[in-house]
């Protein structure tokens, strides 16, 4: 029987909690609970308690279980750690590994894995600081779900609900059933812009976040690959089991992807600038006119894999297009030789952004994805490629 440590957060989503307890329990699973002092103003230990069969666990200042140091024992014996809800007050602590509380202790004590479920207002959970704490949590490996979208409690509408139970559930199954599709392979993936100095001071870049891309590199490796990433200057956490390889110009990340080989597969995610120039050795001044920038190409790391002797066995690129996205998606693809290639539609704000909406164009044909969360891009592209592999 799988043992589940549930931990209540503080919010009107709590009361889910217990459909979720009931899902749990009825799906084989042992379900121990945590309430938190906010979750005890929405729903009480007894409700908990009697749902679970389990006692409910509430301050780390119980002195019969802390003679017993309790909170380890109660972070290890679970299979999973689930936090639901997570708001965004815990995911900050849980960010910054503030062990304030009996839930907060526990989850800096275990050494499983870790799920949460956010829920909060939608400004909160598109303010910055919420962001940043979701990024540093999956790049620690935590599995952070996205919210739903919809009408919320405050009368506000968009994205920052509970998940409902069935979902979460479902996430909980896969995570206590990892998927390890991808081990013994070995997985190449470029992510981020590259910058190409004009001096000292300015570059040549672009919009990419390397989002996408560090989403693919975490998925493969929660699938049990190995994993380098060849990044370019982005200030995203390292994806947890991922060995990064920083660069910041073109011919950089080309002599890093040369080196990285031979790969199974190779996720050419990266916007690679198509030109660089002979960048002046001091910063340029403004009084001496315009200057004139003679742009010169730079390698093309995709059509360089696609011809190689050590060609990985499955070659993937991707196409950022403003308009005629498939047409010159397909002609990438040929003059490339890649087995396929990824194309998106970056005229609105996928560049930065937290979703996207890709196609897979393959020598069969183009599959469209609908859109979702980069994650899921992520995983389900991850799929795709141990099913190729």
């Amino acid at each position: 029987m799988k043992r589940i440590l549930l931990i209540v957060g503080g919010g009107i989503a709590a009361y889910k909690a217990c459909e979720l307890i009931r899902l749990c329990r009825r799906a084989g699973m042992d379900v121990t609970c945590v309430l938190t002092e906010g979750g005890a103003q929405f729903v009480t230990p007894m409700t908990l308690a009697a749902l679970s069969e389990n006692p409910v666990h509430t301050t780390l200042w119980d002195l019969k279980n802390e003679a017993e140091m309790g909170h380890i024992q109660l972070s290890r014996e679970a299979d999973l750690v689930v936090v639901a809800p997570a708001t965004a007050d815990l995911l900050a602590r849980m960010a910054a590994g503030i062990a304030n509380d009996l839930a907060t202790t526990l989850l800096l004590a275990t050494d499983k894995p870790v799920l949460a479920a956010p829920a909060m207002n939608v400004r909160m959970w598109g303010h910055t600081a919420t962001r940043r704490n979701v990024a540093t949590l999956r790049g620690d490996g935590v599995t952070v779900l996205e919210p739903d979208e919809g009408p919320m409690a405050c009368g506000e509408y968009g994205p920052g609900r509970l998940p409902e139970p069935a979902a979460i559930l479902e996430a909980i199954e896969a995570a206590l059933t990892p998927n390890r599709r991808l081990a013994g392979r070995h997985i190449l993936v470029t992510a981020g812009p590259t910058h190409e100095p004009i001096d000292p001071v300015r570059y040549i870049a672009n919009r990419s976040s390397g989002k996408q891309g560090f989403a693919i590199a975490a998925a493969c490796a929660e699938m049990g690959a190995r994993v380098t990433l060849v990044s370019g200057p982005v200030t995203l956490p390292t994806p947890a089991g991922v060995d990064r390889v920083n660069v910041e110009t073109a011919r950089q990340m080309a002599d890093a992807v040369a080196a990285a080989l031979p790969a199974d597969a190779a996720v050419m995610v990266a916007a690679v600038a198509d030109w660089h120039v002979e960048a002046a050795g001091q910063k340029l001044k403004k009084g001496a006119g315009a200057p004139a920038l003679s742009l010169v190409p730079n390698p093309d790391i995709l059509a360089d894999l696609g011809a190689s002797p050590n060609r990985p066995r499955l070659l993937i690129g991707f196409a950022a297009e403003t308009e005629r996205v498939l047409d010159h998606a397909t002609a990438k693809r040929i003059a490339k030789r890649a087995d396929w290639i990824v194309a998106n539609d970056v005229s609105g704000d996928v560049m930065g952004g937290e979703t996207n909406s890709v196609h897979l164009v393959t020598e069969t044909g183009v599959e469209s994805w609908p859109h979702a969360p980069k994650a899921v891009v992520a995983r389900r592209l991850a799929q795709r490629i141990a099913d190729a592999l």
